[in-house]
């Protein structure tokens, strides 16, 4: 038994019904069962069934749609607006209330909706799984057993289940019988080849070989064993329930962070307006909702909205046109920040079997070896076809097989580890020729070879061996035809053909998803629990440059504290013989020493890396367990859509750090100038209705930035909220926009010469009004991430949305409306000189942002 098997087992408790399987004879653990080699009675199968329940995993129930309401709400940002929204109602101010909790319960309501989508697409892929296994049951007591299909659902303890190659295990099973059985159990494990399993009778303390775990496969011959747990019982179960995510994603920490260095400002806005205008003004508590509006003014109180539409958006599509469903929207925005993408390398980057390595192979040797193969298949009883034999009629053809006749044959056996085919070669009467396939050392050691070459045959196989690959020996023998069986006695004496060299297929699209994740700026690590030396080959097989130094293993690992984890993590390309723990821990480190970290993984050795990184992607033909605890699901295995996912995610990333970019330095720079305009002016600059309508339109002219189309350059490597980037950047053009209004101020000033007179207060508010709306205009159509993209293109939504909120800002004092609101219109002159303002600020913008555009998402 491998030191894998070892290492799954203790990973948890033993089962909780009956005795521990592992340390018991098969006579005992029948006896605990009170059952019978011959299988259980319909009618005790029933009795345990209704008193036991149902053989299901652990469900991960999800959360019903007022639950994900409540979890929406519970986002720091959508719950700081929320309060907002109640101290806007307490101040009477209505409208500014209703605006805000109706943004709060549409940005809920999207959020809930695309996850419940996500779930619905969850489910269909359910029904991809196996539901069925071959139990031997009785009628009575002293009837003969019967061997029938039942559901998996309805399998009990103490049923005697049969396995054949491609079942799935449908339980724990301690085995009572088997004849050559392998088990497939990567997605345990993450070991490709195949595990012999037998039926020890007295096992030693830890031996599992005669176990067999839900979750895993037969790859050859067959087996007959009682079912030992079931449901929450089994060790499956015990991996599925352990380590829950309780980790945050780089979403949560950069949108949070941003989120309290804005509640910050918001909090401490109000009580400055207030306390200034009391201590400059005499004005009291009349200002407080002046005081709420301008706090309003500094929200982007559309951010839960323009995230989840961005994402919800970018998910829609993923689904529809790449097969990608995105189970948490987050976890869209986690994958344009992923830097590192760590994989299993087993049903991930191979394609969960062997194939024939033409380059290592020896031609001759391969006839023979496609050869014994077919014709084993086709004269033993029964056919046990196992990867190594697929893989050696996928590389052969009719040409090798169809011009002998079979004889008989003598099917692999784990413990001579040979598999013989007798055959009759076209116009050889009288003679039979032994086509023998194995192990190198046995096969080399029945050759009639004088022992040098032996020695030196060997060497060679330790060679190509040590490059990665799998090697099958092939040689042949005639001997005198006969009626009577042939037995593994008659395997001596052969003659050497040469090698056959098998490596792990590459996924079909692995290579170019590498590619082009490479040219995304996203390192491939491989985290595996196979050898070091098939991990490498891999590597090398899909161009992922390697030396020496670029590989270790999870006995390293264990020695190291996770600082120098962290520290070997990132250097490190690929780390084998892990085992579900390390893989988790070098994600850990990987995040902990500043990288977004995804990871891909099919299998339950898989669980804990998935639940660690920051964001889990899970193959649709990955065990259950993997895909319910993933955040990303490939509904069709192809590698490449994790490039298009990585690309939608920075896609919508760049259009929320757009609005953000966009709306905090608007409304930083008219917060300013509104505190300064408060304590000059012997009016407020701005009532609260007019606030109230500026941000509407601006608000809703930024809806227009969840469809904007990117600058490429903004998709080609990953981006990154980053808090103290993004006050940076709108400390500095907010104090631009401050310095524009302020302008405006001075051309207010020059129109109307009684500017602080309390008369001239509806003039004042209508220029400022314009003012604002069409500054607004100009950083949605300068800040964006689209801008260059755009450029010398037809107009796209934000150029239209731009265009209209500058129409408004115009023509809104000079209509009838503008009285209502408090506003009335300015002299030409005064929009001759707003318009050189304008251009003056528009020159300002476009300089600053050749240097410093992207830096928030850097």
């Amino acid at each position: 038994m491998s030191a894998h098997d070892h290492a799954f087992s203790r990973t948890v408790q033993a089962p909780a019904v009956g005795p521990a399987p592992g340390d018991l004879s098969a006579l005992q653990v029948l006896r605990a069962l009170d059952s019978t080699p011959r299988g259980l009675t319909e009618a005790q199968a029933g009795e345990r069934l209704a008193r036991r329940g149902a053989h299901v995993l652990p469900g991960l129930r999800p959360p019903s749609r007022p639950a994900r309401l409540w979890q929406s709400l519970r986002d720091p940002f959508t719950a700081v607006l929320f309060c907002l929204g109640l101290v806007s109602a307490l101040v009477a101010a209505w409208g500014t209330a209703w605006v805000i909790l109706t943004l709060v319960a549409v940005s809920c309501v999207l959020r809930a909706q695309g996850e419940h989508r996500a779930d619905r697409s969850m489910d269909r892929l359910r029904g991809l799984v196996a539901t069925t296994a071959s139990v031997q049951r009785r009628t009575a007591p002293d009837a003969a057993p019967r061997v029938r299909e039942i559901p998996v659902d309805d399998v009990v303890p103490g049923d005697v289940v049969r396995l054949a190659p491609g079942d799935l295990v449908p339980a724990d099973v301690r085995l009572l019988r088997a004849r050559g059985l392998t088990v497939h159990q990567a997605a345990l494990t993450g070991e490709s080849a195949p595990v012999p399993k037998e039926p020890v009778d007295l096992p030693g303390a830890g031996d599992s070989a005669h176990l067999l775990f839900q979750g895993s496969s037969i790859a050859s011959g067959t087996g007959t064993g009682v079912v030992v747990a079931t449901g929450a019982d089994t060790r499956f179960a015990a991996v599925r329930t352990a380590g829950r995510r309780t980790r945050t994603s780089a979403f949560d920490r950069s949108v949070h962070g941003i989120s309290w260095v804005l509640i910050r400002f918001m909090l401490l806005t109000p009580p400055l307006v207030l306390m200034a205008n009391a201590a400059l003004r005499g004005r009291g508590l009349e200002t407080l909702p002046f005081a709420v509006a301008v706090a309003v003014g500094l929200t982007p109180e559309m951010l839960p909205v323009i995230v989840t539409t961005c994402l919800a958006r970018g998910a829609s599509l993923l689904a529809r046109t790449h097969g990608v469903i995105v189970r948490r929207l987050p976890a869209l925005h986690d994958l344009g920040a992923v830097d590192v993408l760590c994989v299993d390398k087993t049903g991930t980057l191979t394609q969960d079997r062997p194939a024939v390595d033409p380059g290592r192979t020896d031609a001759e040797a391969l006839h023979w070896a496609g050869a014994s193969a077919w014709w084993t298949l086709q004269t033993a009883e029964p056919a046990d076809p196992d990867p190594l034999d697929e893989a050696l009629l996928a590389a052969t053809g009719p040409e090798d097989w169809e011009a002998y006749d079979g004889v008989d044959a003598l099917p692999f056996d784990p413990v001579r580890r040979l598999a013989t085919a007798v055959v009759r070669e076209p116009g050889a009467l009288g003679t039979h020729t032994l086509a023998v396939k194995g192990a190198a050392q046995e096969v080399l050691d029945r050759c009639a070879l004088d022992p040098d070459e032996r020695a030196e045959l060997l060497r060679r196989a330790a060679g190509r061996a040590a490059d990665g690959v799998r090697l099958l020996a092939v040689a042949t023998a005639r001997r005198p035809a006969r009626t009577r069986a042939y037995t593994p006695a008659d395997e001596r004496g052969l003659t050497f053909r040469g090698f056959v060299a098998f490596h792990d297929a590459p996924a079909d699209t692995a290579y170019d998803a590498v590619r082009a994740l490479a040219a995304r700026g996203v390192t491939v690590k491989v985290l595996t629990g196979d050898d070091p030396v098939t991990a490498a080959r891999v590597c090398r097989d899909l161009s992922i440059e390697l030396t020496p130094a670029d590989v270790t293993t999870g006995e390293r690992i264990s020695g190291l504290t996770d600082g120098q984890l962290g520290e070997l993590a990132a250097r490190t390309t690929v780390f084998a013989r892990c085992t579900p723990e390390d893989k988790a821990r070098v994600v850990t480190a990987l995040r902990a020493h500043g990288r977004t970290t995804g990871y891909l993984g099919d299998g339950v050795n898989d669980l804990p890396a998935l639940r660690a990184a920051d964001v889990g992607i899970c193959p649709r033909d990955g065990v259950d367990v993997a895909r319910e605890s993933a955040d990303v699901v490939l509904a069709e295995k192809d590698l490449t859509a994790i490039e298009h996912a990585v690309v939608a995610g920075r896609h919508s990333s760049a259009n929320i750090a757009s609005y953000l970019r966009i709306t905090l330095s608007s409304n930083l720079g008219n917060v300013i100038a509104m505190l300064v305009a408060a304590l000059l002016l012997p009016f407020l600059p701005m009532l609260p209705a007019q606030v109230l309508v500026q941000n509407l339109c601006f608000d809703g002219a930024q809806l227009a930035l969840a469809h904007d189309r990117p600058d490429p350059a903004a998709l080609r490597r990953p981006t990154v909220l980053r808090p103290r980037a993004f006050l940076r950047f709108i400390t500095g053009f907010g104090a631009l926009g401050a310095l524009a209004d302020l302008a405006t101020f001075a051309v207010l000033a020059l129109c109307l010469p009684g500017t602080l007179a309390p008369h001239d207060e509806a003039a004042f508010h209508g220029g400022w009004f314009t003012e604002n709306l069409l500054t607004q205009a100009l950083v949605m159509l300068l800040l964006r991430t689209g801008r260059r993209a755009a450029e010398g293109r037809t107009p796209g939504p934000v150029r239209w949305a731009a265009t209209g909120l500058a129409v408004i800002g115009i023509l809104l004092p000079l209509t009838p409306v503008g009285p209502l609101l408090g506003m009335t219109g300015l002299p030409v002159a005064y929009y001759l000189l707003l318009a050189a303002v304008l251009a003056l600020y528009a020159a300002a913008l476009r300089r600053a942002t050749h240097t410093c555009a992207h830096a928030p998402t850097q």
